[in-house]
């Protein structure tokens, strides 16, 4: 009796599989160009996002120092006036003042976010459009 192999590999019974249904010869370096064009593209748009998120940190850390330089300067002038009307006003004007930049800067912080965001996503959404030509030139050859 003769002895047979214990067991096959994996790659063995996929060959097999493979010649069985007469599937083409499969071009492997082209699918590793393909899946290594692939993780370039997310490693250059997770650049960019890290890019985007570092600018819009460091832009969130000057304004809340230029806020807090504010409030400083402002309790440094602060006397206590003797006219309640007088320190209303001033509470009145700090208040609109401070709603105001916050009003604009909240705009700046998300306007910083959706161009991060959007440099992202149209790294990956041109890789994309890339790898469908890919995929339709490779049938075509066929």
């Amino acid at each position: 009796m003769a002895k047979r192999p214990e067991s096959d590999t994996f790659m063995d019974m996929f060959g097999r599989f493979g010649r069985d249904l007469k599937l083409p010869n499969v071009d492997v370096e082209a699918i590793l160009n393909h899946h290594r064009k692939n993780l370039e593209a997310l490693e250059k748009s997770a650049r960019a996002s890290a890019a985007g998120a570092s600018s819009l940190l460091s832009r969130q850390r000057e304004m809340l120092q230029d806020t807090l330089h504010e409030i400083a300067d402002m309790a440094q002038s602060y006397r206590a006036p003797g006219d309640p009307r007088e320190l209303m006003a001033k509470q009145a004007a700090f208040a609109r003042k401070s709603f105001e930049t916050a009003l604009k800067n909240a705009g700046e912080v998300a306007e910083l976010a959706r161009k991060s965001g959007t440099e992202s996503v149209e790294i990956l959404r041109e890789r994309i459009k890339e790898a469908m030509e890919e995929i339709r030139s490779s049938y075509d050859k066929k």
